[in-house]
This record gives structure tokens, C-alpha cells and sequence, in this order.
């Protein structure tokens, strides 16, 4: 996944950000899938089809593109720009020690992850969480508040922390998620060249490459439960929420409360559509970004030989 260097370039490569920044802007294609995975862990009593009737009553085709514009654009874009510059770096220092390329992937998507969850995801995560889940407040017969007046009303209650609510939650998955995804991935492709036949060296074809990501993708979704926890911990329904639910929740007793609750099966509602999101993330964000990568590197090269 690391970029190659440039002849003579030494030191860290900047164009990751930008790459990382437009690839994950392409997954965000997947907002539907986003949308119906939130829906079904903030609401754990309700099928896929419960789920998806209560999306379209929200809005129809609209209402599975909740949380898109701005919010999930701008944390697409700027968590995939920590993400694939950090994990590049890590996974090319790793992989220049020697390390196997699966320990790499393993070690730089970790590394990527805490850091994307840190710098930008808490703010905007919780955001578009409220954007998704505050619909909810109309069936009631309350009229909704605006996005930016539930982020004042939070500022001014609770502060940055409380803006920022659940982003330890979000730290753990995000480093399992990106962790898994990549480890798995390049574990895959390994997999693949071992039984192709193919040398360390060679190159794997463009559907080996996307095997091999929706394989990392598919297996990345063990830890649904932590991600069942990061969306009960940025719930804004609580008025709706049961007298049991913790008045201060932390990843630990949210996920009692949530095993308490829904029983195991709670824990990996929304499951289904996370592994076909993480699927294509994971396509995006591995075979496809190694691809506009490599062109990256072939442009430089081209401008290296004309210009010198």
C-alpha cells in the first residue's frame, strides 16, 4: 500500500493526503448503506425491513442520504487524508524493516485509524449521527431542531466534550476497523499470489487486488459491537431510550447496557449492511488508492524525466 519514492526522494510523502482525501470521498457512495447500519443499531428491535420502511418514511429515496451534505463529505475527506497519509507511512517504514506486508498493512491501518478518529472524526462523526438519528424527534409530533442548533445546544451544555462524545469509542473502532481491513487485505493478497504462483515482486491483476479487499472488508466487521456502542453513545433519542440506559455512558456500560438489553444478537444489529459498506471502503481505500498511487508516482517520474 506504501507509495514508492521518488529516484533520490527521501522523507514523508505528502500526495497521501490528497489521495487518501479523494478516495474516501468515493466511498461515500455507500451513504446508504451508512444510513441503514445506523438505523438498525440505534434501533435494535427492528428487522432490515422494519428498518428500511423507517428510512423511506423519513423521506423517501432522501432519507438514505441523510447525514451526507456536509457532514459526511467532510469527514470523508478529511479522515481519509489522516488515514492514508498515516497508515502509508507506518506500513512503508514497517515493510522497509523487513516486516511481512500483512503485519504492515495490520500495523499502519491501526495507526491511521486512532489517529482519523482524534484529528476529525469525533466532531464530525457525532454530527452526522445527529443528523441521522434527530429525524426521529418528528414522529413524536416535536418539530426537529437544525443540525447546527443541536451542535450549539450540546456546546453549550456540555461543551467540547460533549461535541466530541464517543470518540474513544470511535478511536477503538476505527484502529480495529482500518487494522482488520488492511491487515486482512494484504494477508489476502498474499494468499492469492502464494496460490497464482506469482513472485514478492509481482504485481496482482486489478480483480485480485479487489478479492483480496472485499475479503479484508467482509472479515474487518467482528468488531460490530463497537460500533453498535459508538452510535448508542452518540444517540440524540433519549428521550425514547429506556430507564436502564446510563445517564453517562462509557464504552464499557454502554455495552452492558446495550448485552443487557438486546442480548448478544443486539450487539450485531446493522451487521449486514457494515459488511457490504466495509466491502467497498475497503476497495476504495486499499486496491483502488494503490492504484491512483501508482499513477501518482508514474506522473512524477514523467515530470522527473522532462524537467528534471
Amino acid at each position: 500500500m506504501a507509495i514508492q519514492k521518488e529516484p533520490g526522494q527521501k522523507g514523508i510523502n505528502w500526495s497521501n493526503i490528497a489521495v487518501g482525501a479523494i478516495m474516501n470521498m468515493v466511498t461515500t457512495l455507500g451513504q446508504p448503506l451508512e444510513v441503514i447500519k445506523t438505523q438498525m443499531a440505534a434501533n435494535r428491535s427492528q428487522s432490515m425491513l422494519q428498518a428500511l420502511q423507517a428510512i423511506w418514511a423519513r423521506g423517501g429515496v432522501v432519507g438514505f442520504y441523510q447525514g451526507l451534505i456536509p457532514w459526511a463529505w467532510i469527514e470523508a475527506s478529511t479522515k481519509g487524508a489522516v488515514l492514508l497519509f498515516t497508515a502509508s507511512e507506518i506500513e512503508s517504514a514497517t515493510t522497509s524493516a523487513g516486516l511481512d506486508p500483512s503485519i504492515g498493512g495490520l500495523l499502519g491501518g491501526m495507526g491511521g485509524g486512532i489517529a482519523q478518529a482524534y484529528a476529525t472524526m469525533g466532531f464530525t462523526t457525532c454530527m452526522k449521527t445527529v443528523e441521522i438519528t434527530r429525524h426521529k424527534q418528528a414522529a413524536s409530533g416535536v418539530k426537529p431542531a437544525s443540525t447546527f442548533a443541536v451542535f450549539m445546544d450540546i456546546f453549550r451544555k456540555e461543551g467540547l466534550r460533549g461535541v466530541n462524545k464517543g470518540v474513544n469509542a470511535v478511536a477503538v473502532r476505527q484502529c480495529t476497523n482500518w487494522g482488520s481491513r488492511m491487515g486482512f487485505a494484504r494477508l489476502a493478497e498474499n494468499m492469492i499470489r502464494n496460490a497464482r504462483g506469482k513472485r514478492e515482486d509481482e504485481k496482482l491483476g486489478a480483480l485480485d487486488k479487489i478479492a483480496a479487499s472485499s475479503i479484508g472488508g467482509a472479515l474487518a466487521t467482528w468488531n460490530q459491537p463497537i460500533e453498535v456502542v459508538r452510535v448508542e453513545m452518540q444517540s440524540m433519542a433519549k428521550g425514547a431510550a429506556s430507564p436502564n440506559r446510563p445517564e453517562k455512558l462509557t464504552i464499557t456500560n454502554t455495552l452492558s447496557y446495550i448485552y443487557k438489553q438486546n442480548g448478544i444478537k443486539g450487539l450485531y444489529r446493522g451487521v449486514t449492511p457494515r459488511i457490504g459498506l466495509g466491502i467497498w471502503q475497503t476497495i476504495c481505500m486499499v486496491s483502488f488508492a494503490d492504484y491512483v498511487k501508482a499513477w501518482y508516482v508514474c506522473s512524477e517520474h514523467a515530470s522527473f524525466f522532462l524537467w528534471g
